[in-house]
């Protein structure tokens, strides 16, 4: 096994990874990870509310700006390797060609762990779709006789970020990860989303819960460690360890 360290993040949409993923990014960059984020779509047409209110507005000002803001929300988290297949949204379009795509990707990258969206989504089927799109990814990735040549992925995590209704998607967290000396970055990318302000001081708030509940976690009142910003994931497969915590 290689000993780069790198993880993939697959999004819906160009903002998603920011919200629900920017600390554990800008965290992972810092401790010497290549992440790699891959945008499905832009969200162009059901998460740009605010760009087509404007005067004149055509989808592919829509999708530029939506380019842009990704783009600068990764730099500010670290990430120079943000890719957009541009599937559409609402419904996203996802098929063969773009399966096989994404088992290449995932076979370049070879990441040390994977982060997508929550199993369930009534409020949004592009979400729920991806996770399934990124499992099934991950399992033919893993297939010794699709491309025979390539290198065939081991066994990385998936990580499944929180959803925006939490309660309504069946999302358990069982990881909590402190981002806080990493808050200033996913900020800063939080406010590269400006066709989505509404939700800036949301996941804001997301944030500080987690925190509560990491220190809780940790051992709370009774010496637990202290954490102001944390980050919850649902982790899809075992753990193998040699010891338990």
């Amino acid at each position: 096994m290689s000993d780069r360290k790198t993880a993939l993040v697959i999004s819906a949409h160009s903002a998603d990874f920011v919200w629900r993923a920017g600390g554990a990014i800008a965290l992972h960059q810092a401790r010497g990870y290549d992440v790699t984020v891959v945008c499905l779509s832009y969200g162009e047409r059901g998460e740009s509310a605010k760009l087509w209110k404007q005067d004149g507005m055509t989808l592919e000002r829509v999708k530029a700006a939506r380019r842009d803001e990704a783009e600068n929300a990764a730099a500010a988290l670290g990430v120079s390797d943000i890719r957009f297949l541009d599937r559409g949204d609402y419904p996203l379009d996802l098929g063969r060609e773009t399966l096989e795509q994404m088992v290449d990707i995932i076979r370049e990258v070879q990441p040390k762990f994977m982060f997508s969206h929550s199993k369930w989504d009534p409020y949004n089927t592009d979400h729920m779709r991806t996770t399934d799109f990124a499992l099934e990814a991950r399992m033919v990735a893993q297939a010794w006789g699709h491309n025979p040549g390539q290198k065939v992925l081991g066994a990385p995590q998936l990580y499944l970020f929180e959803p925006h209704q939490t309660e309504q998607m069946g999302w358990k967290p069982n990881v909590f990860l402190d981002i806080t000396p990493v808050w200033d970055k996913k900020w800063a990318a939080i406010q590269c989303m400006q066709g989505q302000e509404h939700l800036w001081h949301f996941y804001e708030n997301v944030a500080e819960n987690r925190g509560n509940h990491f220190r809780r976690n940790s051992g709370g009142m009774s010496g637990g460690r202290d954490c102001r910003y944390a980050e919850g994931f649902e982790a899809v497969f075992p753990r193998t360890v040699d010891e338990l915590d």
